[in-house]
């Protein structure tokens, strides 16, 4: 059995998207000759971290956490420093270097989007001699909000001395990599016109999967506090996961769609609701709203909620499994490849999903039949994708759609087909 380092340093209980991938992966890694030790940071040290404790029992318990330490935010926030790898990296990659110092490694996979842990791969195969796999599930560079003009998260000046780190590290890392995997296929093209002499073909794709097991953990389980009515006559629509200023374009789109359709139909209208819940990352108090001002501004506001804060992840899927139809909206981003898209199938409620025309999300859908599928052109007008939405979601009835439903078309994008061609590239990049 060979060993592989799992660097992940938002793992469960933390629920954080960043560690899905390997979380699906854990219970399956064994059946494919890998064993994991997964390196992760202490739960108490992410800042606005929810715990989910049920998301422990979604793997073996005999798989070995390694938790570090470092700096509480609550004393490093009076100097205006959140970042998790400013205050528990040298943490992490102290551990990281007794582990694989005092014991046998195969690999070393980072899985992560603290960048900065990537470029603890060339220090340790420089030291041990271990080749590294990085998981790219965003991209570390990207010239995306200097291209938009759109506020970066952060602020422009932290996001600008980021992003300048970035430009320095991100070669090096790139050019001692064993091997390369991104959840989009944009993502390659994007190195290589940032790093001339890259190699777009290094990369390869590899989608988020996801659980029938978490599905139905899901469906027996009940938030504390519900966010989404039961039984009160609405139609409720959900949406889980982040909002932000990207977004902007399909949230006005849908809701300029509503709003006609409030006009046209007022007593059907009536009884619409739509729950956005998650939408920032930031801990309380500095959440703020992103979907309720369009919200506002198209006049659907009574009908919208937006719940800022994140939830548990086992939340999430209880609203999913339990909404009457689901609300997938995507970045302006072409790249943007949101991994939400698999528990939303597995829901198996009807759905709608607006995304830029060229998102692999829509391609994705498109293939396996789900959905209603809304794209946005780049410079097309919102009114035209409004249209769409208005008439084939609300007036001709696909917000009542089926979805689909045979287990059988979900099989390849399951956590079991995802390990498979994970650990085939462990095999490689192990072996290189």
């Amino acid at each position: 059995m060979r060993k592989v380092l799992i660097v992940s340093p938002h793992f469960a209980p933390i629920n954080a998207p960043d560690m899905q991938r390997v979380r699906l992966a854990l219970p399956h890694l064994r059946a494919f000759g890998w064993e994991p030790v997964v390196l992760a940071v202490a739960p108490e040290l992410v800042e606005g971290g929810v715990r989910d404790e049920l998301l422990e029992k979604t793997y073996p318990a005999d798989v070995r956490i390694v938790r570090t330490g470092g700096m509480s935010a609550k004393w490093t926030r009076r100097f205006r420093i959140g970042s998790l790898w400013l205050r528990c990296g040298r943490a992490l990659r102290a551990a990281g270097d007794r582990l694989l110092r005092d014991e046998p490694f195969d690999l070393v996979f980072f899985s992560t989007t603290q960048f900065d842990a990537f470029t603890l791969g060339p220090r340790w195969k420089r030291r041990f001699g271990v080749p590294y796999l990085l998981d790219y599930q965003d991209p570390w560079f990207t010239d995306y909000y200097s291209r938009t003009g759109k506020r970066p998260p952060g602020g422009r000046l932290k996001f600008a001395f980021a992003q300048w780190r970035a430009r320095r590290r991100e070669p090096l890392v790139l050019r001692e990599a064993a091997r390369i995997i991104a959840v989009s296929p944009a993502y390659g093209a994007q190195l290589a016109c940032a790093y001339p002499g890259f190699d777009a073909a290094r990369v390869h794709v590899l989608p988020f999967g996801a659980s029938e097991h978490d599905l139905e953990l899901a469906r027996t389980h009940a938030p504390r506090v519900p966010l989404v009515p039961c039984g009160d006559g609405c139609f409720h629509h959900v949406y889980t996961g982040r909002g932000g200023a990207d977004m902007a374009r399909s949230l006005t789109a849908l809701f300029r769609a509503f709003r006609h359709y409030k006009d046209s139909h007022p007593e059907k209208a009536e009884r619409m609701r739509f729950h956005f819940i998650g939408t920032d990352y930031a801990p309380p108090p500095l959440g703020r709203e992103s979907v309720m001002p369009i919200a506002r501004a198209e006049g659907v506001e009574t009908h919208v909620h937006e719940h800022c804060r994140r939830v548990s992840y086992f939340d999430a899927l209880h609203y999913l499994v339990n909404a009457d139809a689901l609300l997938a909206v995507g970045s302006d981003d072409p790249s943007y490849s949101a991994s939400k898209i698999f528990p939303y199938v597995l829901a198996r409620r009807p759905a709608l999903l607006v995304f830029h025309h060229k998102s692999p999300v829509l391609a994705f859908a498109e293939r396996i039949h789900c959905g209603v599928r809304v794209g946005l052109q780049d410079a097309g007008s919102i009114d035209e994708a409004a249209s769409d939405i208005l008439h084939r979601w609300f007036v001709t009835g696909g917000l009542h759609s089926a979805p689909i439903s045979a287990s059988d078309s979900c099989s390849e994008f399951g956590a079991l087909a995802m390990t498979r061609t994970l650990a085939d590239h462990f095999d490689v990049a192990s072996s290189s």
